[in-house]
């Protein structure tokens, strides 16, 4: 049987910002792009959710809801090296980590022998260190799979803990809403809740055939997940798939030469994080991403073999031609040939995102 922890920050930009500046800890705050420019919330602090502010929300919106929100900028050199800090802690107990976001990792101790190998008190010990290093707060679910360790590190949010011991997982799962299942979302639920299935407990009616028959190759998956079952691995390693940058600008472009002046920026920042991965990825196909100021968008794709501006400029202009002419969002990368698994490296999940 496997212990595996899930660790998740407590709105981690928003608490990095009331850490350094304690001012701001009883005030609503979060942090995002400017609301006049189009800006979205990367997160708010707890304060903020309490006026129905959320994560992906656009900042413009956001101010409406919380007329007296403060709207932060990022800062993401500081939350790299808090997320770096926090991955230290983890390393303490286990190598196998899989970071599934600057703030967010499942670490499998199944093999740690510290705290006599056990699960929910190298947890405790994982939280009390990362608020006395950091300074920040987090949440963790403990249990024998990372479908019920990720849902165990929600359920006593914010700075709790949750543990799914193998012998709860039966009564733990039949309440679950299916909401909750990896994979499941408000398109699958509404779908499901019309036919009458609200919990996991009511998929477990359901025989594998007839949840294949309704949802395909997902079908098969919901018979195990239902029933607290997920054989996926903690998985240290993963292989980069393709490299991407893309810029949402503040006032549409217009035209197809306003946006071709964009490329050499785009090209050169995709040359440049191409630059830090190591020699066995090789890219194969070049393609261009546009969002349109109707908010459609369409991607191109062509294999090539060099992958600088000359590539990517007929890519751009054809692209142009399915849409509307003025753009909102445009996008530059690369999908790569398959890689040798024994040459994959560990993706830096823990470093800042670039647009």
């Amino acid at each position: 049987m496997r212990k595996i922890i899930h660790v998740d920050a407590d709105c981690f930009y928003a608490a990095i910002e009331m850490r350094d500046n304690p001012a701001l800890r009883d005030k609503a705050i979060a942090v995002g792009g400017d609301p006049g420019r189009r800006g979205v919330i990367s997160t708010c602090n707890y304060a903020a959710r309490a006026f129905g502010v959320r994560s992906a929300m656009p900042s413009k919106t956001a101010v409406r809801l919380c007329p007296q929100l403060q709207l932060l900028p990022h800062r993401f050199e500081a939350y790299r090296e808090a997320s770096q800090a926090m991955r230290s802690i983890f390393l303490r107990y286990s190598e196998v980590i899989e970071p599934l976001s600057l703030d967010e990792a499942f670490i499998d101790v199944s093999e740690c022998d510290q705290f006599s190998g056990s699960a929910t008190r190298i947890a405790e010990a994982i939280r009390a260190e990362v608020k006395r290093v950091v300074g920040i707060t987090v949440s963790a679910g403990v249990a024998p799979n990372k479908f019920l360790a990720k849902v165990a590190s929600d359920w006593r949010k914010p700075d709790g803990l949750f543990v799914v011991a193998p012998a709860e997982v039966p009564a733990f799962v039949s309440t679950l809403p299916v909401g909750k299942i990896f994979g499941v979302g408000k398109v699958t639920a509404a779908r499901m809740h019309s036919l009458g299935i609200s919990t996991c407990g009511d998929l477990q009616q359901w025989t594998e055939l007839a949840l294949a028959e309704q949802f395909g190759s997902f079908g098969r998956r919901l018979y195990s997940l239902c029933r607290g079952e997920d054989d996926r691995l903690v998985k240290p390693h993963r292989i980069r798939k393709s490299l991407s940058v893309e810029h949402t600008y503040s006032d549409d472009l217009q035209g197809e030469g306003n946006c071709l002046a964009k490329l050499p920026a785009l090209v050169a920042e995709l040359t440049d994080r191409l630059g830090k991965l190591s020699a066995s990825y090789r890219p194969n196909k070049a393609f261009v991403k546009i969002k349109f100021a109707d908010f459609t968008a369409t991607t191109l794709e062509r294999a090539a073999q060099s992958f600088d501006e000359t590539t990517f400029q007929p890519l751009l202009s054809e692209a142009l031609t399915r849409g509307k002419p003025a753009v909102r969002l445009l996008g530059v990368g690369v999908r790569f040939a398959q890689v040798d698994s024994n040459s994959t490296e560990q993706l830096d999940l823990f470093e800042f995102p670039t647009a």
